[in-house]
């Protein structure tokens, strides 16, 4: 059972990666038409060598008889030459064409692979993203089609002319000698029947050496971004210890799949040898007794050659194209994960939303059947704050998450303007929010082009009055190049401090109806907190902004403060409200004010 549908599996994997190859017809016709003369060429060559060199025999023969020189005129060998030369320049020819054709014809497929790969992951929802390591994700989109890439080259093309050299062959040396013929097939049927064997445990080795690059490849990425982290706590020898283990564990899969893929070749070559060795003993007593002549002996030998040898390249490619299978299978699997809810057939617009948001009995888990929210209700006027408290993961950030649709709720309406957010396009939602996170993301690029990240076709005067009123634009003058100052690898030229400034100059540039503030000032200072404060006060003025805070000395001043936990509102209303109750707020507001 296990193993039909793992025969069906990779047969459906195959299918579907050559139904990529559908668009490439001319491309692939010319490439057949070439390995069919490419074939040919290699196929007439040795016998038309053998009536030459017979022929070139008979001369010498004919020259030594009658104690004359011989010499090579155009009537006497020179034309039977000069053709078997331009046959092999046009062998060498095709070859050429059909290699860089069906490079083209990869290339091609693995780049529409890869646009795939880039729209897919716009796709898909966030969850996917936390249960997957950024470094797995990379390597499927990089290690696994490199390795597409270059079986296709190479491995696909060698294999298809190894198939036609090996049957062409096979019927010239049977006309030539049946007995010979079959010695040297019994030789080859071992060597098929060794290849096979190994090629069966190098798809399981391949993927699972796939799988420990993936694997290793997340570890160092995760470790990489934490690296100040692992340093501050005197953890550098355990990282090590694990990045050891990884990079074991792909070692031994990498030699695995080394030794399977190389051990076969020197164990072919040797049984070719072995029927090479036979084969020149009969028939060096055939041309004593005259049965062959001397020019069909070295023909027959180049079909064994050319036999023996795509045998041997076969081998080793059918194990590469079981590389490149598993690598295809990967590839497709995370082009078969599970995608977001598509945005309606017929969208309600809502360019530039009032602000007015309700949150109608709102139920969510990450898993259906485990929830973390339950019948979450609460209302947002235009122009109001609403502030977000509770301990870390009671659900705070998962509430705005659900907010932009980055989560799709299980039950319940969240709507915008009596406008349901499930009844408009992502993209339309999410421009009428400006976010600020904790975590702040920057790009290679100049501070301008940060800043202008959600406006890109801003002027340079929008971008500095957003610099301006976020009291980022000090700062940025005293850059190199100021405004056009270029960010090196993750910002780390900035403080943490400057780099929220920059995506809090961003969100100010956009100038959007809803703001969502997830610790927009943690990392500043008390005094550049107290400045910005002020500035967002004067951005959140007419603006629906939820405020997501741990010091609840910022959102003193907020319309409506919900305080969460374990997923759900329990309390909510004003400060001085939440107050007199005396409850989980109050608690916690006396607590850090002790």
């Amino acid at each position: 059972m296990n193993q039909t549908m793992k025969k069906t599996g990779s047969r459906n994997t195959v299918v579907r990666l050559f139904s990529y190859l559908q668009n490439q017809h001319i491309r692939l016709t010319v490439v057949g038409i070439s390995i069919i003369i490419y074939v040919g060429l290699s196929i007439w060559n040795p016998m038309y060598s053998a009536i030459v060199i017979d022929h070139l025999w008979q001369s010498i023969q004919a020259a030594w008889e009658n104690g004359t020189a011989f010499s090579i005129t155009w009537d006497n060998m020179g034309r039977e030459l000069v053709q078997l030369t331009v046959q092999y320049f046009f062998t060498w020819i095709f070859y050429y064409l059909q290699s860089y054709l069906m490079a083209n014809v990869a290339e091609t497929l693995v780049l529409h692979l890869r646009e795939e790969i880039a729209d897919k992951l716009h796709r898909l929802p966030l969850k996917f993203f936390d249960q997957n390591k950024a470094g797995e994700i990379l390597s499927r989109v990089t290690s696994d089609l490199d390795k597409i890439t270059e079986v296709m080259q190479t491995g696909l093309l060698k294999l298809i002319v190894a198939i036609g050299t090996i049957i062409g062959s096979l019927i010239v040396m049977f006309y030539y000698s049946v007995f010979l013929t079959c010695i040297f097939l019994v030789f080859m049927v071992i060597s098929v029947l060794i290849t096979k064997m190994v090629s069966k445990k190098s798809l399981q080795c391949a993927s699972e050496q796939q799988e420990t690059i993936g694997v290793l490849t997340g570890i160092v990425e995760e470790y990489y971004n934490g690296r100040n982290v692992i340093k501050a706590f005197n953890h550098e020898d355990e990282s090590l210890v694990q990045v050891d283990a990884a990079a074991e564990d792909a070692a031994i899969a990498n030699q695995k799949v080394g030794f399977l893929t190389n051990c076969v070749n020197p164990l072919i070559r040797l049984l070719t040898r072995l029927s090479n060795v036979v084969i020149a003993i009969i028939a060096g007593h055939a041309m004593l007794n005259g049965t062959m002549t001397v020019g069909v002996v070295q023909a027959f030998f180049q079909y064994i050659n050319q036999t023996a040898e795509p045998l041997t390249e076969a081998s080793y490619m059918i194990n590469s194209l079981q590389a490149a299978f598993a690598s295809a299978k990967r590839t497709f699997e995370l082009l078969d994960e599970e995608e977001e809810i598509p945005d309606p057939a017929h969208p309600v617009s809502l360019p530039r939303a009032e602000g007015r948001i309700a949150f109608d009995h709102i139920s969510f888990g990450y898993d259906p059947s485990q929830l973390l929210m339950k019948d979450i209700n609460f209302t947002a006027s235009p122009g109001q704050k609403i502030a977000v408290v509770g301990s870390t993961g009671a659900g705070k950030t998962t509430l705005v998450n659900l907010l932009m649709r980055f989560y799709e709720i299980n039950r319940g309406k969240i709507s915008i303007d009596g406008i349901s957010v499930a009844d408009m396009t992502r993209s339309e939602l999410r421009r009428n929010f400006g976010m600020v996170l904790q975590d702040t993301w920057l790009f290679g690029g100049t501070i301008a082009e940060n800043i202008a990240y959600g406006k890109p076709d801003a002027s340079r005067e929008e971008i500095i009055a957003a610099a301006k009123a976020s009291k980022v634009d000090y700062f940025i003058r005293t850059m190199p190049q100021g405004y056009d100052t270029m960010l090196n690898n993750e910002a780390s030229n900035l403080s943490a401090g400057q780099r929220q400034l920059l995506t809090i100059a961003r969100v100010f540039l956009t100038n959007p109806p809803i703001l969502i503030l997830d610790e927009a000032t943690s990392s500043v200072d008390t005094r550049t907190e107290v400045e910005i404060g002020k500035a967002m006060k004067k951005l959140m003025r007419g603006r629906t902004s939820f405020v997501i805070a741990h010091r609840l000395s910022t959102i003193r001043d907020a319309d409506t403060i919900l305080f969460m936990e374990h997923g759900n509102i329990i309390e909510q209303g004003n400060h001085n409200e939440l107050l007199q109750k005396g409850g989980a707020y109050a608690a916690l507001y006396y607590s850090q004010f002790e």
